[in-house]
């Protein structure tokens, strides 16, 4: 059976820890699009990580972890990574690399950051991680697959020619920054050969083969709906599909293999970056959430960013549920609003002087303003506890009230970081 674990709002929702929790049940656990732009940040009993290239199953050595063909693949950090587990004691997990997958390059992330310089005032708020440039570069047809690494010398420096000539035109004429040579971007492809070849397989033939003879997988996906290419916040979004629906073309699985979509949303909202962002508050509103939430406070596992934060926005959310297909939610970090005497909650937009109950496209989305219902607080710590019904009222009444307005049932609560602190419905 094939599930997808998935975002429904900016990301930062709390996927890593679902992910690493129902992988218990899993034989394979694959990412399937993003890169190294946002982690997925895991507390167990080895510590606290914050994942950006390796699946969120590399804790479980019976799982089988696939980077999938529709990753931006970063082989830096894939072997930094590697290191920190080793280095903190987690056994070696057992991992496989598309060999379909493409790959990040040194000059994809100085782009980046060239592109972001550039647009000053105007920048997209990217974590400078080489994706923009890295998905163009792969539509373009001038990126490099990794089973391109083991292709013979000759073929590939002629690749290498051909991306290298229109880079440094970009370079010279654009940014004003030194060109780079041939010889330079061969040797890196040749010591990312020598760190990948342990790894490199055929996976979509493997998992051919798994889902014809029924293993369990598990599709981890990266970011939210909302900052989806097509049906996100346009153009503050990344530059991959973060819906349930891209993980058959980024695995390399039939379509209607995926049988459930489980996807994540956070009792309040946050986000990195710039973009559309209706139910935000700020000052010490925000200051005191933000010290509260996520594990250590709500800061990017990747950039390190204060994060932008605001009430659950249900209207975002049921939104994004439909774009990715949900069959069940997760509701993370609900233990982070037991300090609130009262929690606002987004239940419509003002646009235009009218009240409306859906998601807009971004034109119409930056003029909205939030309609907001106040709910009771709970006033306690629900760290610890394990059934629903031990949960206060008034915390089982925010769960129901926000599941009745999604529309899709809440399955799963996780009130706390750890991976024990879970409730299922």
């Amino acid at each position: 059976m094939v599930k997808a674990i998935v975002g429904a709002n900016w990301g930062d929702e709390g996927k890593g820890k679902i992910t690493d929790v129902l992988a218990q049940e899993s034989d394979i656990v694959i990412r399937f699009q993003g890169g190294s732009n946002a982690g997925h940040t895991i507390v167990n009993n080895y510590g606290k990580f914050a994942l950006h290239q390796l699946p969120s199953g590399v804790f479980h050595q019976h799982i089988t972890n696939i980077i999938g063909n529709g990753v931006a693949f970063s082989v830096e950090n894939f072997v930094k990574e590697m290191s920190e587990l080793e280095q903190r004691g987690v056994p070696k997990p057992n991992i496989l690399i598309s060999d379909r997958a493409q790959i990040v390059m040194p000059y994809h992330v100085a782009f980046d950051c060239y592109e972001e310089e550039r647009l000053g005032k105007n920048s997209f708020g990217s974590t400078k991680s080489g994706i923009a440039p890295f998905y163009s570069d792969k539509y373009s047809k001038i990126g490099f697959q990794v089973n391109e690494l083991f292709d013979d010398d000759e073929c590939l420096k002629e690749k290498i020619r051909h991306a290298v000539e229109i880079k440094n035109a970009t370079l010279k004429n654009l940014y004003n920054k030194p060109e780079i040579s041939v010889d330079e971007i061969f040797n890196k492809l040749m010591e990312y050969k020598v760190a990948l070849e342990p790894y490199v397989a055929d996976t979509f033939s493997f998992l051919y083969e798994a889902v014809k003879s029924g293993k369990n997988i598990l599709l981890e996906g990266q970011l939210g709906a909302l900052k989806d290419t097509d049906f996100g916040i346009y153009p503050m979004v990344t530059s991959s599909n973060t819906i349930a629906g891209y993980g058959a073309v980024g695995a390399g699985i039939p379509p209607y293999e995926i049988k459930e979509i489980i996807t994540v949303v956070k009792a309040y909202s946050s986000a990195v970056g710039a973009g559309e962002f209706v139910s935000e508050i700020f000052g010490d509103e925000a200051d005191e959430l933000r010290r509260r939430g996520g594990d250590g406070g709500e800061y990017g596992a990747t950039t390190g960013r204060p994060r932008r934060m605001g009430w659950l926005d249900l209207v975002a959310t049921r939104y994004g549920c439909r774009v990715q297909g949900t069959t069940k939610i997760a509701f993370t970090v609900l233990d982070v609003l037991g300090y609130l005497d009262e929690i606002p909650v987004c239940v419509g937009y003002e646009l235009d002087g009218k009240q409306i109950d859906y998601f807009p496209s971004t034109t119409k989305l930056k003029r909205c303003k939030p309609i907001l219902k106040v709910l009771p607080g709970w006033k306690c710590d629900i760290t610890g506890i394990k059934k629903y019904e031990d949960l206060p009222e008034n915390c089982r009444n925010y769960i129901e009230f926000a599941e009745k307005e999604i529309g899709i049932p809440i399955g799963i609560v996780s009130n706390g970081p750890s991976r024990n602190d879970i409730i299922y419905r």
